[in-house]
């Protein structure tokens, strides 16, 4: 399974962005898409997670009710809308997939990654 990712870019404070992600290879085992990202001197964290067959979302709380992730299955891709970004939402965001049957924000638990879009939110 191959991920890329895109549509990262610079923003103000109060804007949006839409990264995606697509998915090419053995996608039919994959269960779970989930999005990470990692700030400069930072680990990588959780952000949200979409299951691929039932479409249940997963939201870190640090993004809950200002990000969605949404996915078209015809074209392999998930989206990650960021609305009403701030300045702490700055880092390289990678999409991610896993072939587990459960949702989880444990980075260990994700088979293939992409290789990472950057996302700057100016002040």
């Amino acid at each position: 399974v191959q991920l890329q990712a895109s549509g990262g870019g610079l923003v103000q404070a109060g804007g949006s962005l839409r990264l995606s992600c697509a998915a090419s290879g053995r996608t039919f085992n994959i269960n779970i898409m989930g999005w990470f990202r990692q700030a400069p001197g930072k680990e990588r964290e959780f952000v949200g997670a979409l299951t691929w067959r039932t479409r249940s979302t997963f939201y870190a709380d640090s993004v809950k009710g200002r990000f969605t992730i949404s996915g078209d299955n015809a074209k392999n891709t998930v989206y990650l809308q960021m609305n009403s970004l701030i300045p702490e939402d700055t880092a390289v965001y990678y999409c991610a997939a896993t072939l587990r049957a459960l949702y989880s924000a444990n980075p260990n638990h994700y088979n293939y990654w992409g290789q990472g879009t950057l996302v700057t939110v100016s002040s």
